[in-house]
């Protein structure tokens, strides 16, 4: 076997092994026809009416190595020949069943992989990730399979029906503008006949791009291959195809070269298949599966209304590339396109398996039934899969192989795989294998993966509401924010209020400050005594849950199928009956004037946990600290504990104890930056009931005392701990109390819950 680096030209395929067109009458082959026995006489004249045959063994199958191997046996027919005498005339002349033949296609040259670095560096681990070798690599590993009849690999085919080699040709001008304007054209051709200097000082101004005085030929040659594989499709040439190309293209806007892309492949490619068959190619689905977003495609047809353009991708709130909201899911479509542009875009690495396949089965597969193409494109980047670094993802070649599968059932299965990115060698070679085996009609292997991540499921609920207005598909509908009405957790709060106040005479606490004034407005209440009574429970704790079961095609709530679950009311009733004081503070998940309802979940968090703390030393200095029981020191800021000048450790010797629910979020470690012997503290006063199945009871190693004393749980979830431990709480509480010190704590998972006397 040759070694990569000896194959070059010769992998090139010749007009020997190409396809040429086929006919109608060559696409449908009979098998010759066998003597038979007639059945038995009862099924006589369903059989005469269905046309099937008898053959004597039940042994062949459309997997029949030769046409003439084929037969249609009877499905009423057993395995034993029968005794019932000689076939009956009409029988005899009975037409057997004809079976589909064509083939699926590969569309490979060599020469696209002369576009490479100027200075390729000598550290083999040193390569850009736009790898010549990356197309060398997937047609390497179809050979091996296979499934390619290249005599120059020395390899034989396994399949009797290896793929068929369509012919790449350098894309005309005329169709690269049909994407591309014609000043950006020009530009990539002129650098053909730059210098290496010139070439060099060029790419240090594009986006993620690196030029070679061969970009412009291999580039043209990538464009001119997609083309020929979508045009071998949609003559019926063959069945399905795939194209192994590079440079890649999806990141390619109309004037200029972007992330490794020079011209658009797969918009070329849709653009000159839609304009030389009119009439039997008028819609057209791309499906980008890339890691990143096709910013290019998009551009091409956001108001294009025959091309739906579906793109599921890393997004990570606009951070990562090609960065910008352009590929948030609000972009739905321009003008007369609106609604046939869908972007899936993840909060974040780490993707898998379930997470794509949830995707396709609630939003793709039934938006693309819905919309009925006449021909399906895939934009298949493979640097989703896992082992690549720059993706992130989990994706298997057996989600590929799946992907591709339902994507077969649609447009009579004229289906086009046009390779994009994929960085990872030995990733993009077992992916593309799996998606070529499919395409040759190999079922897809199993996936162990069957579980969508809870990010997956948020991400794909979200696309679907926003595109339930343009598709009828799609369900629930309705919006999600209705003009004039208001936020359940200032709803709730207000029912809080009147209970507390009814209940324990509570009352409102003002917050006088300009930044968080708006967002806790109301949501502070105190018991009357709170300014004299020893000891104070200060908690600061989320909204209640509300549960409830969406209707499935409005998605409204119906009240009388919507409930309330309200545990803190219960630990402030225990608190009040045993003579504390009590303030309550509610921290809603919004905060008006702070968070963004479309910012980054990281970023929102932080101003959550920042405004908290604000809100913390805010209380103790306006209402706390005025209390006549000395010392009067600052209070801590729980998880982080840090102490507020000018004596934290005066302050650490009011406290009495800390006690803490986390069911999801990850347990915080305390520090030490003011405090001496702040970690052996905390630990002693400490008591965090943790979710049962949380992550930090898998740790091998043993946990550091920072952490606090940490209690695992029987249950799950945050509100079931809260129930379950009630009474562990308040016996805790009830025992510092007896130690006469003047400060208590309690935390949930998400904000601070501190307590003073």
């Amino acid at each position: 076997m040759q070694s990569i680096e000896d194959l070059e030209m010769h992998d090139v395929p010749t007009s020997s092994n190409t396809l040429s067109p086929l006919t109608i009458k060559d696409n449908l082959q009979f098998p010759k026809k066998i003597s038979n026995e007639p059945s038995q006489e009862p099924l006589s004249h369903i059989k005469k009416s269905l046309g099937v045959s008898r053959n004597n063994s039940r042994e062949t199958s459309v997997l029949a190595k030769e046409a003439n191997q084929l037969s249609l046996g009877s499905p009423f027919e057993s395995s034993s020949s029968s005794d019932n005498g000689p076939a009956s005339e009409d029988h005899a002349h009975t037409e057997p069943l004809p079976y589909y033949t064509k083939k699926t296609g590969l569309c490979y040259d060599a020469r696209m992989r002369f576009h490479t670095e100027l200075s390729p560096p000598k550290d083999r681990s040193d390569y850009h990730p736009e790898d010549p070798r990356r197309i060398l690599h997937i047609y390497r590993e179809l050979c091996e399979a296979g499934l390619v009849a290249d005599n120059n690999m020395a390899i034989p085919p396994v399949t009797p029906n290896p793929v068929y080699r369509i012919l790449a040709r350098a894309a005309k001008k005329t169709e690269v503008c049909l994407v591309h304007d014609d000043a950006h054209f020009e530009f990539i051709k002129s650098t053909s006949s730059m210098s290496d200097e010139e070439l060099g000082r060029l790419e240090k101004t594009f986006d993620s791009i690196y030029f070679h005085r061969q970009t412009y030929s291999a580039a043209l040659l990538s464009a001119g291959a997609a083309i020929e594989t979508c045009l071998a499709v949609a003559t019926g040439e063959v069945k399905n195809a795939i194209a192994v190309i590079r440079p890649p293209g999806h990141h390619a806007e109309c004037d200029t070269s972007r992330g490794f892309c020079h011209f658009d492949n797969v918009s070329i490619a849709t653009q000159v298949v839609r304009q030389t068959h009119p009439e039997q190619y008028r819609k057209v689905l791309i499906i980008d599966w890339d890691v990143h977003h096709g910013n290019g495609i998009q551009q091409a047809f956001e108001s294009d209304p025959n091309v739906l353009y579906i793109s599921i991708h890393v997004h990570e709130n606009g951070n990562f590339y090609p960065a910008g909201p352009y590929g948030d899911l609000y972009h739905c479509g321009v003008g007369a396109g609106i609604g046939k542009n869908i972007n899936i875009p993840w909060p974040t690495k780490g993707m898998g398996d379930a997470d794509y396949l949830f995707a396709f089965q609630h939003v793709i597969m039934p938006v693309a039934f819905d919309f009925n193409p006449d021909l399906v494109i895939i934009a298949a980047g493979f640097d989703a899969a896992v082992g690549d670094q720059l993706g992130g993802c989990f994706v298997t070649p057996a989600c590929y192989g799946h992907m591709t599968h339902m994507l077969m059932s649609l447009a009579d299965g004229k289906l086009v795989v046009c390779l994009e990115g994929g960085y990872n060698l030995r990733s993009i070679s077992k992916s593309a294998l799996a998606v070529t085996k499919t395409l040759m009609g190999e079922p897809p292997e199993r996936i162990a993966e069957t579980a969508a991540t809870r990010i997956g499921v948020e991400t794909v609920r979200k696309v679907v509401l926003q595109q339930s207005r343009y598709w009828r598909c799609l369900y629930p509908k309705g919006e999600i924010m209705m003009p004039g009405s208001e936020r359940m957790h200032d709803v709730i709060r207000a029912y809080q209020s009147k209970v507390l106040h009814d209940n324990h005479k509570m009352i409102n606490i003002w917050i006088f400050r300009e930044r968080v004034s708006r967002s806790f407005e109301y949501q502070v209440l105190a018991t009357k005594n709170y300014s004299t009574a020893v000891p104070l429970l200060v908690i600061f704790h989320d909204p209640p849950e509300v549960t409830g079961v969406p209707n499935a095609i409005t998605n409204q709530l119906d009240l009388h199928n919507t409930w309330l679950a309200d545990v803190s009311k219960s630990y402030v009733e225990w608190a009040v009956n045993h003579d504390f004081g009590v303030m309550d503070v509610n921290v809603p998940k919004f905060l008006t004037g702070i968070s963004d309802e479309e910012g980054d979940p990281d970023d929102e968090a932080l101003k959550l946990t920042e405004a908290i703390n604000e809100l913390a030393i805010y209380l103790y200095d306006n209402y706390i600290d005025l209390r006549p029981s000395p010392p009067n020191p600052s209070p801590p800021a729980i998880p982080s504990l840090t102490a507020h000048p000018p004596h934290p450790d005066e302050a650490l010797e009011q406290i009495a104890g800390v006690v803490g629910f986390v069911a999801e979020n990850p347990i915080r470690p305390v520090t030490e930056t003011f405090i001496t012997d702040f970690a052996k503290w905390y630990y002693k006063r400490s008591l965090l009931f943790v979710n049962h199945s949380h992550p930090v009871w898998e740790r091998d190693k043993k946990i550091s005392k920072k952490f606090g004393l940490l209690k695992r749980s029987h249950t799950d979830g945050l509100n079931a701990m809260l129930r379950a431990h009630e009474s562990d709480v308040e016996e805790f509480l009830a025992k510092r109390a007896g130690l006469r010190v003047e400060r208590l704590a309690v935390q949930d998972e998400d904000t601070i819950m501190v307590a003073g006397a």
